[in-house]
């Protein structure tokens, strides 16, 4: 089994409590990962299995010899458990060596659910800042700024510099807080090359290091016929938004309440929730968008035919007047293949918005938006 996912996502921990009798080795240490590297044979004598081995990207010449130990022994599955925080680097390796023999598990941060069962006391705006690392939710004290800047500067130093020759990581730094300013808006990467008075090609190397190593996620819109007038450019946005708040300059619930950002990374955190969502309980659901000339659904769910269209709104109240926007939207879509549609705003209770329309337009709260998008 392969565990990948961004840094700090709770990899290590998952994988220590579900496998516990697995012995467990770490290559972040240097002497570990040169053994691993340079003598695999010795290293796995040395680590038998059933083992977890951590940080496994940094030794890339380990991955053949642990084709030939588990095609040894292909009737016992689960003997070796790898995790890695540099997806590309991992992904790279067990798809020329491992392919067929390992199941891949992508985690991220925690859910609504997950954080509300552990603080159930914290509000959703707390909850936006503090983003979805565990670790700043099993220890309350961490404070929030100190971490993310931890994180960043980790990022910056560990990964990119091992990753991709970047002549200034000041320069990255400003092009990934200009990339958090765009989260819920669509790509435009010439923009943020003129920001950060980068090269176009330069922007969109950065941009592609981001998504594989799991900062950011890119949104395809929902476009059934290419000649049609549909935008056709993806939406980006952070994977998590306590780092997203953090690189956006919002410290305090106060400054979030009066962000004109505050729109933006509420749509960000509802993304994270339909896209978690789905893959754990509908992964053959696809995720998109819908924009053209004159309309725009922040999310549409297609599968096998039928759409369920959503907007999120940063709003206690939504009106009969965002839901007739997504009607519009539901009668640009083939007749009678619209199953549901929903405002995400933060409603304490679930209630329609126009009951008469089929189907219906209901206002949801966040604790019903993972339910909705996988119902």
């Amino acid at each position: 089994m392969v565990i990948t996912g961004g840094r700090q996502t709770g990899k290590t921990s998952l994988a220590r409590r579900l496998f516990p009798r697995h012995a467990y080795v770490s290559l972040d240490l240097p002497s570990a990962a040169a053994q691993a590297e340079h003598d695999p044979s010795a290293f796995l004598g040395k680590h038998p299995a059933p083992l977890v081995i951590d940080e496994v990207q940094y030794a890339p010449g380990l991955f053949r010899h642990l084709k030939r130990a588990v095609d040894e022994r292909r009737r016992e599955p689960g003997r070796f458990i790898l995790t890695g925080s540099q997806p590309f680097t991992l992904m790279r390796g067990v798809s020329e060596s491992l392919a067929g023999r390992a199941a891949i598990v992508d985690v991220e941060g925690l859910t609504y659910a997950e954080i509300r069962s552990a603080r159930p006391r914290m509000t959703i705006g707390e909850m936006l800042l503090r983003g979805g690392f565990p670790e700043l939710h099993a220890d309350p004290s961490i404070d929030t700024a100190e971490f993310m800047r931890s994180y960043v500067a980790t990022y910056l130093e560990r990964d990119l510099r091992s990753q991709l020759r970047i002549g200034s990581l000041r320069d990255f730094e400003r092009f990934i807080r200009a990339a958090a300013l765009r989260s819920a808006q669509l790509l435009n990467k010439a923009e943020l090359s003129r920001d950060v008075a980068i090269s176009g090609s330069t922007s969109g190397e950065w941009l592609g290091l981001l998504e594989r190593g799991g900062i950011v996620t890119l949104l395809e819109p929902w476009f059934a016929n290419r000649g049609k007038s549909l935008v056709k450019t993806p939406k980006l946005y952070f994977r998590d938004t306590g780092l997203a708040a953090f690189l956006m300059g919002i410290k305090s619930a106060d400054e979030l309440a009066d962000s004109p950002l505050v729109g933006g990374l509420w749509e960000t955190f509802v993304c994270g929730e339909l896209r978690q969502s789905l893959a754990r309980a509908a992964p053959a659901r696809q995720l998109h968008f819908w924009r053209d000339r004159t309309k725009e659904a922040d999310f549409l769910i297609h599968a096998g035919g039928r759409f369920t269209i959503a907007d999120a709104k940063w709003t206690e109240f939504p009106t009969a007047a965002d839901a007739a926007r997504l009607l519009r939207i539901r009668d640009s879509l083939p007749a009678g293949r619209v199953a549901r549609i929903a405002i995400i705003c933060r409603t304490p209770d679930r209630h329609p918005l126009i009951a008469d329309a089929v189907p219906p337009v209901e206002a949801l709260g966040q604790a019903d938006a993972a339910g909705f998008a996988a119902a």
